[in-house]
């Protein structure tokens, strides 16, 4: 076997994004499908920060009383001016009274809760175009307000 490389996590940014009441569709025969609307937030990396713009939106399935599967899709804007667009496709598990309470928008301790995520990232910046071309992964919380969380390129 060749000597490969093995990946490393390298600090990519804070994310804090304030996000409205859910819009339940109800039990479909997926599971519970929900949309929660993206209100706005904020972005810090290092040396840069970044606005989410309102507008986006989180589509969860709430697949059983354990799991919620998340895909929220947003664009944010840099300090510099440039869009990207984000896709951040999430896990969240936990034990089935701790689930009940964050589907009722109760806040609920952040440890009690798996919370781990895979952000892709578009942008016609030319400065940016490499986010376009690495793989991310991150660890979030969910409040009653606001979603926050923690990005990482794998390097």
């Amino acid at each position: 076997m060749p000597n490969l490389p093995t990946p490393q996590l390298k600090y990519f940014a804070d994310l804090s994004v304030q996000v409205d009441k859910p819009q339940e569709v109800g039990q479909t025969h997926h599971g519970v499908r929900r949309l929660i609307p993206i209100l706005g937030g904020q972005v810090q990396g290092e040396g840069w920060t970044a606005r989410v713009l309102p507008g986006g939106a989180d589509f969860q399935l709430i697949v059983n009383e354990r799991m919620a599967e998340l895909d929220a899709r947003y664009v944010i804007e840099t300090d510099g001016g440039d869009l990207i667009y984000v896709q951040n496709r999430a896990v969240r598990t936990a034990a089935p009274e701790v689930m009940a309470r964050l589907v009722r928008g109760e806040s609920v301790p952040p440890e009690s809760v798996y919370f781990r995520c895979s952000p892709s990232f578009e942008t016609a910046s030319k400065s940016l175009g490499w986010i376009s071309e690495r793989l991310f992964v991150g660890t979030g919380a969910r409040h009653p307000d606001r979603v926050v969380m923690r990005f990482f390129e794998v390097a």
